[in-house]
């Protein structure tokens, strides 16, 4: 095998890896680990596999996940550190979130918004 070739290839995350990465989300989540401790654990410890996919959310949801903490847009936007005209555009449908807009408001989805505040 070319060494280009192995460098292409995925590996697995080991035995080894796995349990250290499990012990590591176990400290952060019992907080004996700072978050910028934690965030050194890079996507390559990570894998593919153990990356959350972020479900897309419409503009409804987003604006009933902000009527049910019976927020304004303002509020809401401030919260999240983003534009009141961003939450209107997703709210509107036209606009779509992506990246940690997207990933913020999935976890606001499944945990409600007390999460982050």
């Amino acid at each position: 095998m070319t060494k280009a070739k192995m460098t292409r290839e995925k590996k697995k995350p080991s035995r080894l890896t796995k349990a250290l990465l499990e012990t590591a989300r176990d400290m952060r989540r019992g907080e004996l680990l700072d978050e910028g401790a934690y965030a050194k654990i890079t996507m390559r410890h990570l894998g593919e596999n153990e990356v959350p996919k972020a479900e897309p959310i419409t503009g409804e949801e987003i604006r009933a996940l902000r009527e049910k903490a019976h927020l304004s847009q303002a509020v809401f936007a401030r919260h999240l550190n983003l534009t009141v005209g961003y939450v209107s555009q997703l709210e509107r449908g036209a606009k779509r979130p992506t990246g940690a807009a997207l990933v913020l408001l999935n976890v606001i989805r499944r945990k409600g918004l007390e999460v982050i505040l």
